[in-house]
């Protein structure tokens, strides 16, 4: 009896100390500390992401210079295999696979097509986040910074 109690506290131990995906929360774009090749980078940039199923379920919404904007959804396990984009008028599909806990790479689609890879990484103190896109002609770096909950 002894024995199954403690099996059970390690076990219920174990649970409360499994970390959530550090990328849960929403960020904003630091748009002066990131660099878009070729530009203009957008006015603003918003994402949320919340876990969902083993993976997590993502919202971007994006400001242009012009004023127009987007909202792009996603709901995407680390498992690499394809899930549907909605919103996007030039991504329909995301691959997202984990390197380690901080850090996630993704190979995003068009109608099939592979347009780039996306590499996404939070600091070890949670506080902020850098995505990395290279595409056939582009080479961008996006530095985000966590909102305060």
């Amino acid at each position: 009896m002894k024995r199954l109690a403690l099996l059970v506290l390690l076990l219920s131990v174990a649970l409360a100390m499994r970390a959530a995906d550090p990328v849960v929360g929403t960020w904003h774009l630091n748009v002066a500390k990131s660099r878009y090749d070729p530009g203009p980078p957008p006015k603003s940039q918003t994402r949320i992401y919340r876990e969902e199923d083993g993976g997590v379920k993502a919202v971007v919404i994006t400001v242009y210079k012009n004023g127009n904007s987007d909202t792009v959804h996603y709901a995407a396990n680390y498992d690499g295999k394809e899930h549907p984009v909605d919103g996007s008028p030039d991504t329909d599909g995301i691959l997202m696979q984990r390197v380690d806990e901080y850090t996630a790479e993704s190979v995003l689609t068009h109608a099939g097509h592979t347009i780039g890879t996306a590499r996404r990484t939070v600091s070890r103190d949670g506080q902020t986040m850098t995505i990395t896109f290279k595409g056939s002609e582009v080479n961008n770096a996006a530095y985000y910074e966590k909102e305060k909950e």
